[in-house]
């Protein structure tokens, strides 16, 4: 029993430092969707493009279905369908004060 428990805190460790990674990883992608979302600002582009989301639904679904692991690549698409929609949330949220700023200063 205590060789269980000490498997099960081990795996649990490990799934802790995984988490650290993920979130570290999920804030550095979603650093870039604001820098992208700034640069769709300046040029007057649609911070919502549906053709570069199917581009990478299906590229991740791709990536989840040669890899065969444990999530279906179902899963995966739904995991990073919500990834992507926290990202254009942060690109949006992230365009707000700057148009604030600009209009303060235009008047």
């Amino acid at each position: 029993m205590a060789e269980v428990l000490t498997s099960i805190e081990e795996l649990r460790n490990r799934i802790d430092v995984i988490d650290e990674q993920l979130v570290r990883l999920l804030n550095v992608r979603v650093a870039c969707a604001v820098e992208v979302g700034r640069l769709k600002h300046e040029a007057g582009l649609p911070i919502y493009q549906p053709e570069r989301e199917v581009q990478v639904l299906a590229s991740v679904k791709r990536s989840a279905t040669e890899l065969a692991g444990p999530l279906t690549a179902e899963a995966v698409v739904r995991i990073f369908e919500r990834i992507i929609d926290e990202a254009r949330r942060a690109e949006r949220a992230a365009s707000v004060p700057e148009e604030g700023l600009r209009r303060a200063t235009d008047e």
